[in-house]
């Protein structure tokens, strides 16, 4: 059977620490895929953007304050197609150039970039999720209605469009645009482009979704043809992003399976709306799995690789920091983008518990991890993190300017991977699925992936119970102190076996099943084939 061929639009995609065009999960999320996708050969291509400026870059200045730079990166390994595309915003055509980049073993990606001589504004494509508003709706339009534009000029046909997050749904409206410019109704269009389209929701807060006013929109050309009354139809008023998708796709995805009940939740409102199915997120084993810890085949031999993992981290922290942490001590890895619901700082809870543990050096404390430039609270984190590698210089450690090489450093070299959000606030959480995989032990919050997973004291540990409400940051990090103090703390000091056996099960139990290779399998049994709606239907009601 001749597979569907998939353009799968991202805002952002990770694929190396080198090329600066990602923020954090979802762009790793999309990396790992068009790295499994040449992997297996499954016929997917991607459509992104290429930042000039990339995210951030984000330091600690001498005051322990974060700041951001946006160095203009240039990139030599990227293929010029020849292509160029226009898009309307504001009133005037902006171009955009379409290179290729194929260098990371990963499936065709096209990224659109407007930083060519001839734009009175070149930095449209200059820093990813940087600016305001206005910017933001010109860089989705680029993506968006751009990227249906480029691949039409590219000369490629595409079965199915999959927009992972709100970001592309302007390819939406090009699609619909063109129907009706060769004579279909808005009513037809509208109903033949959702045959065309899944869509991946990933944010479980609603307020989290991005919405946009319609005199900002129509200011910024992205009705694109339509009219006010059609574009409320799909997005409602004002136009909330998620929305749109929903209502302009076939089919739409969460990314776990805690995420679909809660995103089922979030969006039963909305007429018209696609049916909501969980995939479970997977990241690439060949990128996140160290090949020592795959290929170990003893359990001292395994407990070998781990520490000549944990000794490489120890030497690049050195490095960074100058600070040379002890092998033999209980290291602790915190990474992932400061918000306020990740509760970054939620093991300083009670300083009287966790200081004396710190003073005798019983355990050690790695934090990574950016905030949005523009979140004030997050950058709040950030700093007050910061603190108390001052005030315990030998054994808590910030690094700064997280990226892909710290994050595979610390999935590998730690010895646990802590994770507390407020639950059911976290979609899925990739960097736990890294981190097991290297036989890294999870100390979890019950929420995104970890309720798949966790067999408590098996594979790694729960925290919380699954407790959800306004004073769970008392009862869960109550929580986190008896598991770490009873359960982690012991096992690891006084009962090595039991230590590697559960290294062993979290490896053994989350390659597969965890992996970016089962992800694509369910994304097309699920929501890419012809038949798929039948087995999308079936998932819905069991996950109901």
């Amino acid at each position: 059977m001749k597979l569907p061929k998939v353009a799968y639009f991202c805002m952002e995609f990770g694929l190396h620490e080198d090329f600066n065009i990602y923020s954090g999960g979802l762009g790793i999320l999309a990396g790992d895929i068009l790295k499994a996708a040449k992997d297996k050969g499954y016929p997917i291509i991607g459509m992104g953007i290429l930042w000039r400026q990339g995210y951030t870059k984000q330091l600690i200045d001498a005051n322990g304050r974060p700041y951001d730079c946006y160095p203009e990166y240039v990139y030599d390994f990227l293929k010029d197609t020849n292509v160029t595309v226009k898009v309307n915003i504001k009133g005037r055509d902006v171009a955009a150039k379409v290179w290729l980049c194929e260098s990371f073993n990963n499936s065709p990606l096209y990224l659109l970039d407007t930083n060519i001589p001839e734009n009175p504004d070149r930095l449209i494509t200059g820093q990813l999720y940087g600016w305001f508003e206005e910017q933001r709706i010109a860089q989705e339009m680029i993506l968006g209605i751009g990227g249906i534009r480029a691949l039409k000029k590219l000369g490629i046909d595409v079965d199915v469009y999959h927009f992972n997050d709100s970001h592309p749904i302007l390819a939406g409206i090009e699609l619909i645009r063109e129907k009706m410019q060769d004579g279909m109704s808005f009513e037809k269009a509208w109903s033949e482009t959702r045959k065309q389209i899944v869509f991946t929701t990933h944010t479980p807060v609603e307020a989290g979704n991005e919405v946009h006013t319609y005199d900002l929109l129509k200011y910024a050309g992205a009705f694109n043809g339509l009219t006010d009354e059609q574009m409320v139809q799909i997005g409602g008023e004002p136009l909330s992003m998620t929305v749109a998708g929903l209502r302009l796709s076939k089919k739409a995805n969460a990314v776990s399976q805690l995420h679909g009940q809660t995103a089922k939740k979030m969006w039963e409102h909305v007429e018209g709306a696609s049916g909501i199915i969980a995939i479970t997120n997977g990241v690439h084993n060949g990128t996140w799995q160290d090949q020592r810890m795959a290929n170990a085949t003893s359990g001292s031999e395994l407990w070998e690789r781990h520490m000549e993992l944990k000794r490489e981290m120890i030497e690049e922290i050195y490095k960074r920091n100058g600070v040379r942490l002890k092998e033999e001590v209980l290291t602790i890895g915190f990474a992932r983008r400061f918000a306020p619901y990740k509760r970054s700082n939620l093991i300083f809870t009670n300083k009287e518990l966790i200081e004396p543990l710190l003073k005798e050096g019983k355990l050690q404390l790695i934090f990574s991890g950016k905030a949005h430039p523009n979140d004030l609270a997050g950058k709040k984190i950030v700093e007050d993190l910061y603190k108390m590698t001052e005030l315990y210089p030998e054994n808590v450690i910030f690094l700064q300017n997280y990226d892909i090489k710290i994050g595979k450093m610390l999935t590998r070299g730690c010895d646990v991977w802590l994770n507390n959000p407020i639950r059911p606030m976290e979609a899925s959480g990739t960097s736990g699925m890294k981190a097991a995989m290297n036989g890294v032990l999870n100390l979890s919050i019950l929420d995104g992936w970890w309720p798949e997973f966790c067999i408590h004291r098996v594979n790694g540990w729960q925290i919380g119970d699954g407790y959800e409400g306004e004073d769970c940051d008392e009862k869960d990090a109550e929580s986190l102190y008896k598991v770490l103090f009873e359960e982690v703390i012991p096992t690891y000091y006084e009962n090595r076996q039991r230590w590697l056996n559960m290294m062993k099960d979290s490896i053994r139990m989350s390659g597969r099943r965890f992996s970016a290779e089962r992800m694509i399998e369910d994304y097309y049994n699920l929501m890419y084939q012809p038949q798929a709606s039948d087995l999308a239907a079936a998932a819905m009601e069991q996950g109901d």
